[in-house]
């Protein structure tokens, strides 16, 4: 029995929190926007939150996406604001790339 190409495994969270990293990073117009600190933000705030991983055939994911944001948006503001937060503070990054 062979895999179906049309199912895929993914992480919605992940995909939530990259949807709305900008909207939340908006409100930070000081915070710098640079490839390291865009990252290591992503990375904590997924650290935050429990994956939500589902099988979906590709078609279906959006609905699936749609659905669980409405059930998380709060966790994942939360989540991604306590991570601008905690990268500002301390950026890997030189000041330059602010």
């Amino acid at each position: 029995m062979g895999a179906n190409p049309n199912l895929l495994v993914k992480n919605v969270m992940e995909l939530l929190v990259m949807q709305t990293v900008e909207d939340v990073l908006s409100k930070f117009p000081e915070v710098c926007r640079c490839d390291i600190c865009r990252t290591d933000i992503l990375a904590l705030a997924l650290n935050q939150l429990p994956p939500k991983y589902t099988v979906t055939e590709k078609g279906e994911l959006f609905s699936k996406i749609q659905i669980l944001e409405a059930q998380y948006r709060a966790d994942i503001i939360g989540a991604i604001t306590k991570a601008i937060i905690k990268v500002s503070e301390s950026p890997r990054c030189s000041k330059e790339n602010n």
